[in-house]
């Protein structure tokens, strides 16, 4: 009897130990591949580079693909897999479809996979390509722990309940950022990689044309932007691409801050900074000092790289990565 509530006491602290260690992101370490594919990192920036200098817009939805799926299952390349009969995956959320870029992970895969096959995950790999990918544009660079596996499951319904959108204020988006482990200053420092991209009028088209239902307009948004927003954006339209940080969309530096002290954030999410302390704070200290954002959003992009990862035996390591071995 003694030996078998001992037996049931080690099976509930394993699991206790595997769920921490998915939490915390333990098991990942810095140069994971030194030994088993020494190759594995400079093969990955040599091929991102291939595409982001040859078009650096590309840089913005290569960052995005990695907070996408960080948020949503954990950082295990989720976002990557295709849908199938049965199931129609995350990238296929109407909030991922404007995502591009699939195609380079394909190809940074076919890379590693000549050289080190069944060795590097698409989850380290969509980790990694973020990190180059900033660094070309001469944004901040940063170490990133590696290590994690790829999931087998991606589910279109995990969007919703978490998934930060442009949509929520200041309390939705800290219980989205608190629910996965992150703080307010990550959430200010994260919201900062609106420096680069566009964005479809869809995204925010509401606040200039009917805020509440009623042809009004956002209260929170400089009244003087609004005109040139709706240069831009006619009603209904779906297809007209914005520039996130304009004049600067394709420049990593903290002009983005400066537009939203000016109430020009284009997102409901990105004047919602505004009317939190720390948030509001934070982007203060962001337009004074380019260095310290640069310093503290490469320590939020490993913060959130290790979000609810997979390591050990958990997962696999896909062959490709649009589907499951």
């Amino acid at each position: 009897m003694a030996m078998k509530i001992l037996s049931v006491c080690v099976s509930q602290l394993a699991l206790l130990f595997l769920l921490l260690n998915l939490a915390n992101g333990q098991g990942l370490k810095l140069g994971f591949y030194n030994k088993i594919c020494p190759q594995a990192e400079q093969i990955i920036q040599k091929t991102i580079a291939r595409y982001v200098l040859r078009a650096p817009t590309l840089a913005a939805p290569l960052l995005r693909m990695h907070f996408h799926d960080c948020f949503v299952r954990g950082c295990d390349a989720s976002l990557l897999l295709n849908s199938t009969k049965g199931n129609t995956a995350e990238k296929d959320h109407p909030s991922n479809l404007s995502l591009r870029g699939f195609y380079i992970f394909d190809a940074v895969k076919e890379a590693v996979e000549k050289v080190c096959p069944g060795v590097v995950s698409c989850a380290d790999i969509v980790a990694l390509a973020a990190r180059d990918a900033v660094s070309l544009i001469h944004g901040p660079t940063w170490d990133v722990p590696t290590g994690r596996r790829d999931g087998r499951v991606s589910k279109i319904s995990d969007i919703l309940s978490n998934s930060p959108s442009p949509f929520m204020n200041i309390t939705q988006l800290k219980q989205m950022f608190s629910a996965k482990g992150l703080d307010s200053k990550d959430l200010a420092v994260l919201s900062g990689g609106h420096t680069i991209g566009n964005s479809h009028c869809t995204g925010f088209s509401y606040r200039i044309y009917s805020f509440t239902g009623k042809g009004d307009t956002d209260p929170a948004l400089d009244s003087k932007y609004i005109p040139k927003l709706k240069a831009k954006c006619k009603p209904g339209d779906t297809t007209t691409l914005v520039e996130m940080d304009p004049g600067s969309f394709r420049t990593f530096d903290t002009h983005y801050y400066s537009l939203i002290q000016k109430r020009r954030g284009l997102f409901v999410s990105d004047s919602a900074l505004l009317n939190d302390p720390v948030t509001n704070a934070y982007i203060t200290t962001a337009v004074a000092s380019p260095a310290t954002f640069f310093k503290d959003f490469a320590a939020s992009m490993v913060k959130m790289g290790k979000v609810g990862v997979l390591t050990g035996n958990a997962g696999e390591i896909r062959k490709v990565c649009y589907k499951i071995n």
